[in-house]
């Protein structure tokens, strides 16, 4: 089960997991642009359903749909979610409880929608998280807020979780090229000071992040719980600090 998999990392994680020949169950707001990623999946079996991660009954909607068509959740990748690029006081404060709502609670409510059958199936969670998860970031207060707090519910989670056999865990991507930087698109000066600071010396592709997660999921992985591994080229090594030359 992916959530935000209409795009981005969502998307490229659905795609990931129909080469390894799972079945799927794909949610997002976008229904329209999760039609279209179905239509081009190989999986052997492809769900969508129209999920706002934001209201507690969508995402019981979505664990329902997939325990009544598969019998149950193996993996729950917590993709979805929205950013607030300004300073504390630009905008409308409501821009602030949308990004808690969707980061944060759309991961909580999700997990808790999903945890009993996931403890029954001994499986696991993958959260989405950020290096904004991991330290502070210029003008995104409000994302690195609910980023900050989803790196630590995972280790909570995963601690909580283990003696039930679910393995909770969260890749950290830094500047990673989807449609969620889209307002960073007409600022080509703040993507350079991004890249800058990133040793690989790029931001990442989707699938440079969907990878990461399949490892995570998989067998190879079954003693990982509690982590928020860095997808980042390099950053959080290099403490963010620019090249000398």
């Amino acid at each position: 089960m992916i959530t935000g998999a209409a795009s981005g990392i969502g998307e490229e994680a659905a795609r990931r997991f129909a080469e390894e020949g799972t079945t799927l169950v794909l949610g997002d707001i976008d229904v329209e642009g999760l039609r279209k990623v179905a239509a081009d999946l190989s999986g052997d079996a492809v769900e969508t359903v129209e999920t706002d991660v934001s209201q507690m009954a969508s995402c019981e909607a979505l664990v329902a749909r997939a325990v009544e068509r598969f019998g149950g959740i193996d993996v729950l990748v917590n993709d979805a979610g929205v950013d607030h690029l300004g300073k504390l006081d630009d905008g409308d404060f409501a821009d602030f409880a949308k990004v808690i709502e969707t980061d944060l609670y759309g991961v909580v409510q999700m997990s808790r929608a999903a945890i009993a059958t996931l403890r029954t199936r001994k499986g696991s969670i993958i959260n989405v998280s950020s290096v904004s998860g991991l330290g502070g970031d210029w003008n995104h207060s409000f994302y690195c807020a609910a980023k900050g707090a989803v790196t630590n519910f995972t280790r909570a989670l995963a601690i909580d979780e283990a003696k039930n056999g679910v393995r909770v865990n969260a890749v950290n991507p830094s500047l990673t090229y989807t449609p969620l930087i889209s307002g960073m698109k007409d600022q080509p000066e703040l993507i350079a000071k991004f890249e800058e600071r990133i040793p690989m010396g790029r931001g990442a592709q989707p699938s440079d992040i969907s990878g990461a997660i399949a490892f995570l999921a998989s067998d190879d992985a079954l003693y990982i719980t509690g982590v928020n591994l860095p997808v980042d080229g390099g950053l959080s090594a290099s403490n963010g600090q620019p090249p000398l030359s």
